[in-house]
């Protein structure tokens, strides 16, 4: 009886390995915004607003969590009947249908239901960086709310639960289009309505403790592992062909973002080194359980040159004061991936091949489609739900409030003692 044990747990639908593999990806994930992010980006701002960004990833993940709980996961993964294109209905509302012995393929429900829920916390909180310094703290948790309720529950069922993108055979392993182009753009967004930083390109605005963003950037590389390498749900070649070319493309992403300071500025800076690397796994994560090892080196190399001369761009020609670089690095990475995944998934260039039926061309345009629905969505949203907010709360600290830091007129408290 007891040799029979694994047969019978096999037989009854659950695999303890997969299982295994998304609860060891489920805190991988989570640890990339607690501490991973929150320090990454509270490196990058000024010391008087350290702890008003550690406070809003951390809130976020509090409050996201309810939502995720209330209807996100139902409106992300359920069967929306007729509207099923489109979102996934309430019918799974507070987790009704989830219990102990439910499955979701080979894994417990719980256990997706929580590693799904882990994406949907690290989204919003990218989308901090955009404002960064300068939001209300009430109002940036009713944006996060709504923003979360209306841009991510459903594009992550339009992507990830059977929607109309899903049905056209969009390529998105674990988020270019669901994660970074809808953070990215929204951030994007959110930098256009605010208005710059007071000082902005007049006054230098460099980052206060580049130990703290260093440590944050490590534990965000480590945590993508379980950002991509779970996103195969479960534990077979596809996650460890993610987990490689996750890596390789981080490598060569941070590799040629110092290059390239190098030539143009004489030194390297680590502050260019890690987000050249964030710029490889934000690029890489739509492609990545679907290229291979050739693959991930174009796609790290180019993210590293596209989202360099991007950052640049967005900054010095167009003026927007994207404070940490959201859109450049993530929703310019998460569009670049997207598109290129239609290359290299190919067969003769490594990849896992096409779908039957498509070719280049025909998943190229499939591709198109889900990057610009996705932009143009997450624009127009995130524009009503800011202006929606503005007029409830106002969007923008008092320019006294802004000059004297967001941690003590928000918080009444310093990240340091001085």
């Amino acid at each position: 009886m007891i040799l029979l044990l694994p047969v019978l747990a096999h037989a009854d639908g659950m695999d303890t390995g997969d299982t295994a593999w998304i609860l060891t990806s489920t805190a991988l994930v989570l640890f990339m915004t607690l501490p991973g992010l929150a320090l990454f980006y509270g490196g990058l701002v000024r010391a008087k607003n350290v702890l008003s960004v550690l406070v809003q990833c951390f809130v976020i993940a509090c409050v996201v969590t309810i939502l995720w709980v209330m209807f996100g996961y139902s409106v992300a993964f359920g069967d929306g009947g007729s509207m099923n294109a489109f979102w996934g209905g309430l019918d799974n509302a507070f987790l009704a249908n989830v219990t102990r012995d439910s499955l979701s393929g080979t894994l417990p429900e719980t256990v997706f239901v929580m590693f799904q829920m882990t994406f949907a916390i690290i989204t919003p909180a990218l989308v901090v960086g955009g404002f960064a310094e300068r939001m209300k703290f009430s109002s940036m948790l009713l944006f996060s709310v709504l923003w979360t309720s209306v841009v991510y529950f459903p594009v992550c069922h339009w992507v990830w639960g059977g929607g109309w993108l899903a049905d056209k055979g969009l390529l998105d392993f674990a988020g270019g289009t669901v994660v970074h182009i809808t953070a990215g753009v929204a951030a994007l967004v959110s930098a256009i309505v605010l208005g710059n930083r007071n000082g902005f390109s007049t006054a230098p605005m460099m980052p206060h403790n580049m130990t703290m963003t260093v440590t944050g950037a490590g534990m965000l590389w480590v945590g993508w592992f379980g950002f991509n390498g779970g996103s195969a749900l479960a534990a077979n070649g596809d996650a460890g062909m993610a987990m490689l070319v996750t890596h390789v493309s981080a490598a060569c992403g941070a590799f040629t973002w110092a290059v390239l300071e190098w030539i143009k500025y004489g030194k390297a800076s680590a502050l260019g080194t890690v987000t050249g690397m964030v710029a490889g796994l934000g690029t890489i994560t739509p492609a990545s359980g679907y290229v291979g090892p050739m693959g991930a080196l174009v796609i790290g190399i180019s993210a590293g040159i596209i989202c360099f001369y991007a950052t640049s761009f967005i900054k010095l020609k167009l003026k927007i004061d994207d404070s940490l670089d959201v859109f450049p690095v993530h929703g310019v990475g998460g569009i670049l991936g997207t598109l290129l995944a239609a290359v290299f998934v190919s067969a003769g260039l490594g990849g896992a091949g096409f779908a039957e039926g498509m070719t280049m061309g025909s998943q190229m345009g499939v591709q198109l489609t889900g990057v610009l629905a996705t932009a143009i969505y997450t624009g127009v949203a995130s524009y009503v739900i800011l202006k929606l907010v503005d007029m409830v709360l106002g969007l923008r600290v008092t320019e006294e409030e802004e000059t004297e830091g967001l941690d003590i007129n928000q918080h009444d408290e310093r990240g340091y003692i001085l």
